[in-house]
């Protein structure tokens, strides 16, 4: 509710002052010695009013059904905690219960002005993965073009579908989405870090691409002019360490442009099918059983390599971050046995420097 605390001043100012609610409770004076926080913002911190604000906030979700997922929160999705820029909470419109840290999260995203070339294309990637028995969380933006044709193909092929907003849960933009947003909400989740009454602006949608990004493992960017969201979404996407495709397009094509680019600067992998995504992610169907795998026996596993093993069978997956916090080790010496383990094929890593047991 600050302005000019974004989400990376947010979690600075709770990890100096201890918590959320020492936040409020520290002096004008103390605020000043925390880097990065300067006369304005400890004014600005200190005034109540903004308390006053959050309060009328809680009201809203309340009435309206909005689950507030803090950044700290167990539910958070464990992808964006991975973020530097991650939102410091998430507000979630669903009547399903979504989970955000379940295996296969892709988003796909390009031109609101999208062809029929691109619509078909969308429309295919997301038929063909659902038919292999894969059910993927699709994530969007609910704008026009390849935001609404891929949460309509993800509806038409009974997946589960996330649509991320650039403005508060109080509305519906554009309100021509009203009824796919009431559909979405059924069986996936409307999604913003933004609060209700949000005067809309584009920076906002700008913003809400990191989300879209940062919730999945992969980024398809199916059509694209040289400029756009789209491409600003890819980029926020390779910073995070995740997957980027792209569907190529003829030379000369205005909205193959920036796919093209793509692929030409090594940005994004060229895809044309679901069997593209299927082998670039390792995913294999449901009903297809892998062979039985040995692996290292843990007799032969040094005292350390066989405390994160130990750890890491205790959960379901984990950031190396959190695994360094577990078994009380640098992160710098996790990563090399982690690195050791990979290779010995003990365990495997997973987008955003995740791993579990193989």
């Amino acid at each position: 509710m600050i302005p000019k605390v974004g989400s990376i001043n947010a979690k600075k100012l709770i990890a100096y002052c201890g918590g959320v609610e020492a936040v409020f409770k520290q002096r004008k004076k103390a605020l000043l010695l925390i880097p990065g926080i300067g006369e304005c913002l400890a004014s600005a911190i200190a005034n109540q009013k903004v308390l006053d604000n959050a309060e009328k906030e809680i009201e809203f979700i309340e009435k309206f059904g909005i689950t507030p997922l803090f950044y700290l929160d167990a539910e958070y999705p464990e992808r964006l905690r991975q973020c530097d820029d991650g939102p410091i909470v998430l507000f979630v419109k669903s009547r399903n219960c979504i989970n955000f840290n379940r295996d296969k999260y892709i988003s796909i995203v390009g031109t609101r002005k999208a062809t029929d070339y691109g619509k078909k294309i969308c429309e295919d990637l997301v038929s063909g993965l659902a038919q292999k028995g894969y059910t993927p969380i699709i994530v969007s933006g609910l704008a026009y073009g390849i935001d609404i044709t891929a949460h309509r193909a993800a509806l038409k092929n009974n997946l589960q579908t996330i649509a991320v907003l650039g403005h508060g849960l109080d509305t519906i933009y554009p309100t021509q989405h009203r009824n796919v947003a009431k559909e979405i909400v059924e069986t996936g989740a409307l999604v913003t870090d933004f609060p209700s009454k949000t005067k809309f602006d584009r920076n906002n949608f700008i913003k809400r691409n990191r989300i879209i990004a940062g919730l999945t493992d992969a980024t398809i960017v199916v059509e694209s002019g040289a400029e756009g969201g789209a491409l600003i979404t890819a980029d926020l996407a390779n910073s995070y360490n995740r997957e980027v495709f792209t569907v190529p397009g003829s030379v000369g094509a205005k909205y193959s442009e920036g796919c093209n680019q793509l692929i030409k600067s090594n940005k994004a992998a060229l895809i044309e099918t679901a069997d593209d995504i299927e082998f670039l992610l390792g995913w294999e169907p449901r009903d297809i059983k892998k062979p039985p795998k040995q692996i290292v026996l843990f007799s032969e596993l040094s005292e350390d390599e066989q405390q994160i093993v130990d750890y890491l069978k205790g959960v379901e997956q984990e950031s190396i971050d959190i695994i360094s916090i577990n078994v009380q080790m640098p992160v710098s010496k996790v990563s090399s046995l982690l690195l050791n383990l990979e290779f010995a094929g003990v365990v495997k890593s997973k987008p955003g420097k995740v791993y579990s047991v193989n």
